[in-house]
């Protein structure tokens, strides 16, 4: 297990604010800061100017966050049926929406199509074919695959053709009056550079330039993914500076091409913090274990199917000692932090967790029937579960 960055202590104002909201809300708690998401949406529209964002709903699928991103201009990643229909029921246009998954059940794309949903991505013909009754009412983007293993989760493993093979599949799209309208790619989440992002830009406008010039409805749509990191490591995210080489990259495509990114762990992880509490304590084998009422089976989820480490802080300060962090349930894979120093803690302490609003509760499971933590908008003081 990958150690966490570990803060100790916090200022007299932080700890008064973080006792305040668990006494008032209970714990665990998640709680969501919209002013944070705001800041980070707009960072990423400067930092890609003339890119439209489509945020990616699955990294927290909640209503709280939905009404921001909506406020704000952005549109929607979609890739399943569960998540449009959370959009209808907040009645978002269907039309702000891209149903990404390239892998579809007949009865969803017909439900996404009652929504509104009129772009979808394919990766094979046998994807292809299942649009053809729909062919008067979508546009396709065909997903390529570049390999990341520079990324956390490599996405292009399990999805997109290779590039050999996208001629094929474009031209047989044509032929039975599937509208493709240009290409999508992902290079993986939470990458650590842009240099793949960069490659992915390149082979496609190359790609997309060269299958132009065959005939057939002129392709203009690249749509380059996610994979905008989170600061996990406490160092700091400067997402200029990490998209200064897709700018520049942007820059030598065609000035009437649009350009889509979906982003969602960039936009929501520092949105969002954990608070737990410790609800029992041992030593076992010359080591503290402090057991808190959230884990890796609830908001944690993201350690087991994210890769992610989130940073935790504890509010004592004092001599350190070896010590767990572990989660609420009666499995022994619930542990959240091991090999770590931490001041003696008490039952009824909090421990917080950062950068905690990407595939924390999104990923959670019900385990052991515990609650899931509640969700709190830190503006409207607005409260889900």
């Amino acid at each position: 297990m990958t150690s966490p960055h570990v803060t100790i202590g916090s200022s007299d104002e932080m700890q008064t604010h973080w006792r305040q909201l668990a006494s008032q809300y209970g714990s665990p708690l998640l709680v969501f800061d919209a002013k944070v998401l705001r800041r980070n949406y707009q960072e990423l529209v400067e930092a890609l100017p003339g890119v439209q964002l489509f945020y990616a709903v699955k990294a927290h699928p909640h209503a709280f966050i939905v009404r921001v991103i909506e406020q704000l201009g952005g549109g929607f990643d979609v890739a399943s049926g569960g998540e449009t229909d959370l959009l209808l029921q907040l009645k978002v246009f269907g039309r702000r929406t891209i149903h990404t998954h390239p892998i579809k059940k007949d009865a969803e794309i017909r439900t996404a199509l009652r929504y509104g949903v009129t772009t979808f991505v394919v990766d094979s013909l046998y994807e292809l074919e299942k649009l053809i009754p729909y062919r008067g009412r979508v546009g396709v983007l065909l997903r390529l695959s570049f390999r990341n293993l520079g990324a956390a989760v490599d996405l292009s493993r399990k999805f997109g053709c290779s590039l050999t093979e996208a001629p094929e599949i474009i031209a047989r799209a044509r032929e039975l009056d599937v509208h493709i309208k240009g290409v999508s790619f992902h290079v993986g989440s939470q990458c650590a550079d842009a240099s793949k992002h960069v490659e992915g830009i390149e082979t496609c406008c190359e790609l997309m330039q060269r299958m132009n010039e065959h005939g057939g409805t002129p392709m203009n749509v690249m749509d380059i993914g996610g994979g905008f990191p989170a600061d996990y490591n406490r160092q700091g995210v400067d997402i200029h500076k990490f998209c200064a080489p897709i700018r520049a990259a942007l820059e030598q495509l065609p000035d009437d091409w649009d350009i889509l990114a979906e982003p969602g762990r960039y936009l929501v992880a520092s949105a969002v913090t954990s608070i737990t509490t410790v609800v029992g304590k041992s030593i076992r084998d010359n080591v503290r274990w402090y057991y808190l009422d959230d884990g890796v089976y609830g908001s944690y989820s993201g350690q087991i199917y994210d890769h992610a480490c989130y940073p935790l802080q504890v509010l004592r300060t004092g001599e350190s000692f070896p010590s767990v962090l572990a989660g609420p349930t009666c499995d022994s894979i619930d542990v959240i932090a091991e090999g770590i120093e931490l001041p003696e803690l008490e039952v009824d302490d909090l421990v917080i967790g950062h950068e905690m609003g990407a595939y924390t509760a999104a990923t959670r499971t019900r385990f052991n029937s515990l609650p899931d933590a509640r969700l709190v908008d830190l503006g409207t003081g607005e409260i889900d579960g």
